[in-house]
């Protein structure tokens, strides 16, 4: 991996001594440490807990078997790979009095003078002309540590691949999809070979970045580091209260010391040494516990700015697997930061005085009092929420629609802003639009038969009117419903989502038992995808994941949900024994995919690879037809046939 260099408004630390980093390490699990940090880590665990040959990530406490276990423990750190990506964002003065990696590695600390571009080694002089004359690297493009300063870019473009953690020296070269992962020849050959689904990652990763978002993933982490800085703040004004609590003390010894002098002046002393003593303990603790946040938050920092520098400098194999990196670390970071809320505690001291005091002066200061400590969990963020996979599906309530007319019959649902609902009633040819209380505010009647629904914009919708191959986009405005324009599709259109602003892609029925989709720019169709085969029946639905690479259709007809890339391509279907009549589809926030099931009266949850996490059944009504998710992604609203005058409303809890 080619050295990055880049200026960033903070400089990298390492999570153990908070400093710059000296000689970066990185962990199987892709965090990264001074060396000496690491060392002295892996020294003091193994003589505390006795262990040998393994040790536990500071950050994440992953463990993380050695591969030098033959080699003495003390230099156990020097063996883990250099993190080159970091040490390109230390100061200047630390990235140009970086040591030689080959004298390093035999424990011996000389300056480097050179890189290498294709081994990714910084080298002294002497270790350079013996690189320079050697057969297989004489031809290797050597930069000076003052080109690799100055001409970043230049480095990249000798960037040919990635080597594998597992196997010294071997380029990542193929992508296991049914594991989802880049191994190198030899993890092929022990690890894959029988994998169905294993490409080479150079044909592989223009489809792998279009599922690739560093700047989200960038995101992900700036909320994470501000939940952090937010708990660190909450224990330390913690302990500044507990601190003021503990002074005030001797204000209420005072009061009472009017009727008993002496008792109270013994107490006075006792309590105040106990406050002290509770507070010190509870200051050391809150320290050791926002040590470790700090190591956490730099981490978290770390691979931010490194989402950053290589979203912006780095090439398309730095960028997937840099994020392949940090999607691993996501999770972990999550739970360690949710972890930290769920403990969070608040300490306060009050004194407690028995009821004899008023009527007993002569007890001891024993009898009269003693200092107790209380805690509550108080504090909590709403951003911090669980992966929905590791949530349960709650009904929270059933909404009655009261609107005149006789059968009503909702086969599209979407959540407006504001948690307005607009209800596509195609019985009755409507729309009918709900406040944020599910009140019927207004409806509109539509010319023609309308099937799905979907929000292209801050206060307007689009709708399918399937049997006049016709989309109508209508203006929600002050609570009125008003058409704005009307697209005409090659096909009779059914199932609609949004594809960004004012894009759409919408499902359609060739009729001769084949469907297709297009998608919806500008007023117009301008992309089709190729005809599949769905024997019969016309209710298809369709959904997009949150990067809109990837499109999820149901096929009613066939109990199957097909998910495709936006070329068309079909990636997997799912069609379980259990799914029967599936209709609506929706993602969540975490881009799980939720499917209807309108004859097996359930609702089934799949990961984005198309793995069922849970089928819902609890709560689900008879005959559910239509799905659409609120713009948090943890609440979703489901419409039924079984009770045309009702919806019902779910939550990720």
């Amino acid at each position: 991996m080619a050295t990055v260099v880049t200026k960033t408004e903070e400089e990298p630390t390492c999570p153990i001594c908070l400093g710059l980093f000296n000689v970066p390490r990185q962990l199987p699990c892709a965090h990264t440490f001074c060396q000496s940090c690491l060392q002295s880590y892996i020294t003091s665990k193994a003589t505390e807990h006795g262990k040998k040959g393994y040790i536990e990530c500071p950050v994440c406490r992953k463990t993380t078997s050695n591969f030098k276990q033959n080699k003495p423990m003390s230099e156990w750190a020097s063996f883990f790979p250099a993190d080159t990506v970091i040490q390109s964002l230390l100061p200047s003065k630390s990235r140009v009095n970086r040591v030689c990696d080959a004298c390093n590695s035999d424990g011996i600390s000389v300056t480097a003078t050179g890189f290498c571009a294709v081994c990714e080694e910084a080298m002294c002089d002497d270790c350079l002309n013996v690189h320079r004359k050697q057969k297989m690297t004489k031809t290797h493009t050597i930069l000076t540590i003052e080109e690799l300063l100055n001409n970043p870019q230049n480095v990249m473009k000798f960037a040919e691949g990635f080597s594998c953690f597992d196997h010294d020296g071997e380029d990542l070269k193929f992508y296991c999809k049914n594991h989802k992962h880049a191994c190198c020849g030899i993890c092929f050959l022990e690890s894959h070979k029988t994998c169905s689904d294993v490409r080479k990652l150079k044909e592989e990763l223009p489809t792998l970045l279009l599922e690739t978002n560093l700047s989200e993933i960038t995101e992900e982490l700036k909320k994470l580091e501000t939940h952090l800085e937010m708990f660190i703040n909450v224990k330390e004004s913690n302990i500044n209260d507990l601190e003021s609590q503990v002074n005030g003390l001797g204000d209420q010894i005072r009061e009472m010391r009017k009727k008993i002098n002496t008792a109270l002046d013994e107490l006075e002393m006792k309590m105040k040494m106990e406050g002290r003593r509770i507070h010190k303990e509870v200051a050391i603790r809150t320290q050791e516990e926002n040590h470790q946040c700090l190591s956490l938050l730099h981490a978290i920092k770390n691979s931010q700015g490194l989402c950053e520098t290589v979203d912006k400098y780095g090439i398309d194999i730095q960028k997937f697997l840099t994020a392949e990196k940090i999607k691993l670390q996501l999770p972990l970071y999550c739970s360690q930061v949710r972890e930290k809320y769920e403990k969070t505690d608040t300490l306060t001291v009050q004194m407690k005085f028995t009821p004899l005091l008023q009527s007993i002066l002569s007890l001891s200061s024993t009898d009269i009092g003693k200092l107790v400590t209380m805690t509550s969990s108080t504090f909590s963020i709403p951003g911090l929420r669980k992966p929905t996979k590791e949530c349960q599906v709650d009904k929270v309530e059933t909404f009655n629609i009261n609107i005149s007319g006789g059968t009503l019959c909702y086969t599209g649902v979407s959540i407006l802003p504001g948690d307005r609902v607009m209800l596509v009633d195609n019985t009755n040819s409507q729309c009918i639009l709900l406040n944020n209380s599910h009140e019927v505010v207004t409806n509109y009647k539509l010319a023609g038969n309308p099937c799905d629904i979907c929000v292209v914009g801050e206060n307007e919708v689009a709708v399918t009117m399937f049997s006049q191959n016709k989309i109508q986009i209508l203006s929600v405005r002050d609570d009125v419903i008003s058409p704005v324009r009307t697209i005409t599709t090659r096909h009779k259109c059914y199932g609609i989502t949004a594809a960004g602003k004012g894009e759409m892609v919408v499902i359609g029925d060739c009729d001769n038992k084949k469907y297709c989709w297009s998608l919806i720019r500008d007023g117009r169709e301008v992309d089709y995808s190729d005809q599949y085969d769905s024997t019969s029946g016309w209710n298809r639905y369709i959904a997009l994941n949150k990067s809109k690479t990837r499109v999820y259709i149901t096929v009613n007809s066939t109990n199957s949900v097909h998910c495709c890339n936006m070329e068309g391509k079909k990636l997997y279907t799912y069609s379980p024994d259990n799914l029967k009549c599936p209709l609506g589809v929706a993602v969540d926030g975490d881009d799980n995919i939720y499917i209807v099931g309108y004859h097996s009266h359930n609702i089934h949850q799949l990961s984005p690879e198309g793995c069922v996490l849970q089928v819902i059944t609890t709560g689900v009504p008879q005959y559910p037809r239509a799905i659409s998710f609120d713009n948090t992604g943890d609440a979703f609203i489901i419409t039924n046939d079984s009770d045309s005058k009702t919806i019902h409303i779910y939550q990720m809890k």
